[in-house]
């Protein structure tokens, strides 16, 4: 009998503990776990370089599929200096370029309300490698000089500026035309190229120069005679319409692929890195603009994923670091 009367008593306690712990529907409340993220929902909207494109739309795919399905995010691709622009007037969160900022854009930033370092934060997404890209057809050009290349492209080299003959290059390369081709002033490759590679000298005056990658490798596909330069990227993806010049910087042709781009790699003439720029003021107002920005740097990020898009990644140490410095705004 007093082993009943225990047991029955037992059971009472446990009742009322199971009944303390229910809410006032008497349904069991769920203790959300430490390690599921916060659901976020809204818009981050990125917009600037057409050759960063690739590589922040994965990222971007990446985040709303598999870690903020409620978040938006919109990447366009503008160009760098267009970019800046809408960044600069507070239309974008972040600003991908495939340039460093210019001191009159920190300027502009500045007159704003926004001092960089500190409202606009700089991060280093991977490394692209300029690409020099031919006609598949083209048997004679595939490997050229570093000068070579210059060379052609500056309007006037060979006292024709109307015109240059392949033959100019190379008296035994074809007395035919070359047709060059290149992004226009609103990319940042455009940019990279003209002032550092070209050294701010005039192009060559026939050069025509497009909006869309896309159809830059259109046109050199079709035309013969055709070269053109940009990201490595593009042409990772359109190995089978081009072909890639091999660069001599001095010791001899090298490919541009993802073991020669790098800083102090044999391809590190024609490397820069690409970025990405972030507006502190809208992370901090806006949760899933934060989130999104540590996502980019994590190690599911752009390092993950650049070089599925034909970018070297940096070392982990240095999106360890931009992480690091996000985790400080919270």
């Amino acid at each position: 009998m007093k082993k009943l009367l225990v047991l029955g008593l037992s059971l009472c306690l446990v009742f009322t503990a199971v009944a303390c712990g229910n809410g006032s529907n008497g349904e069991a409340e769920a203790t959300p776990k430490a390690s599921e993220a916060p659901k976020l929902e809204g818009n981050v909207i990125i917009d600037g370089s057409g050759t960063v494109y690739p590589l922040m739309a994965a990222i971007a795919e990446e985040y709303m599929t598999g870690v903020q399905k409620d978040v938006s995010v919109q990447v366009s691709r503008a160009g760098s200096s267009a970019g800046f622009k809408k960044f600069i007037a507070g239309e974008t969160d972040f600003s991908d370029a495939s340039r460093k900022i210019k001191d009159s854009e920190i300027t502009e930033l500045k007159d704003k309300g926004y001092e960089f370092g500190t409202d606009v934060l700089e991060f280093k997404m991977a490394l692209d490698g300029l690409t020099i890209v031919i006609n598949k057809n083209n048997t004679w050009a595939q490997e050229m000089t570093r000068e070579e290349i210059i060379n052609m492209y500056i309007s006037g080299t060979y006292n024709s500026e109307d015109k240059v003959m392949w033959s100019d290059i190379r008296p035994e390369w074809p007395n035919e035309e070359v047709k060059f081709f290149g992004p226009n002033e609103n990319h940042g490759t455009y940019e990279f190229f003209w002032e550092v590679i070209l050294g701010k000298q005039d192009l060559v005056k026939t050069a025509t120069l497009e909006q869309e990658y896309s159809t830059l490798v259109d046109l050199v596909s079709k035309e013969k005679n055709a070269i053109a330069f940009f990201g490595f990227g593009y042409y990772v993806s359109n190995t089978d319409k081009l072909t890639a010049v091999k660069v001599d910087f001095g010791s001899g042709p090298v490919e541009p692929t993802l073991a020669t781009i790098g800083e102090t790699l044999p391809y590190a003439g024609f490397t820069r890195p690409v970025f990405t720029y972030l507006n502190v003021k809208y992370a901090l107002d806006k949760p899933q603009v934060l989130d999104y920005a540590k996502y980019v740097v994590s190690p599911e990020g752009a390092l993950k994923l650049a070089g599925e898009k034909g970018f070297a990644p940096l070392p982990a140490s240095e999106y360890a670091a931009y992480a690091a410095q996000l985790e400080n705004l919270d």
